[in-house]
């Protein structure tokens, strides 16, 4: 199947933390968007995970998001997968939906050890930020060329979705206007 299956899937949320996301060009942009996929991620039973780097330095995870939705992890490495413990808590055979800041470092670095741990990726480009666009467009090629699927939050939730008739259809298409 090469759409994204809500039963396999696991949300990641990498860094959206309080001292760096005033900085983020259209913070609030990818802070809305995750939001969203955050509150669909609810509707649907997909898992959360949450990252925070260097949280004493970066701050804790900003207030618009739902952090109790899941677990926080706590990382000194930009790369996630470096840290003992974080590859346990991601399906082997999941679809990770990956969203966060910083797209050229963290988000970056995460997904690449996603990929090279064999694990399906989709990244969110409306709902990933960096400081400077061109970075984060950047990122996203690179990503695209070593496999990470590159998708919307829009598609994410549509494909989590399936059909117009769930019976959380309206509630999810409430998230989307």
């Amino acid at each position: 199947m090469l759409t994204i299956d809500p039963r396999r899937s696991l949300l990641l949320v990498v860094d959206f933390q309080s001292r760096l996301m005033p900085v983020i060009h259209d913070g609030e942009i990818a802070i809305r968007n995750t939001s969203r996929l955050i509150k669909a991620a609810e509707l649907f039973g997909v898992p959360c995970l949450f990252t925070e780097q260097n949280a004493r330095g970066l701050g804790s995870t900003v207030a618009d998001l739902a952090v109790e939705q899941g677990p926080l992890f706590h990382k000194q490495f930009f790369d996630a997968c470096r840290e003992g413990g974080f590859l346990d808590r991601v399906p082997a055979d999941g679809h990770i939906v990956v969203v966060g800041c910083e797209a050229h470092v963290c988000v970056q670095q995460t997904v690449l050890g996603l990929l090279a741990a064999s694990r399906k990726t989709y990244v969110v480009r409306d709902a990933i930020g960096s400081r400077h666009p061109e970075n984060k467009e950047t990122a996203v090629r690179r990503l695209q060329r070593h496999g990470a699927e590159i998708v919307t939050t829009e598609m994410v939730i549509f494909e989590w979705l399936q059909t117009a008739e769930h019976p959380r259809f309206r509630e999810a298409i409430a998230l989307i206007r």
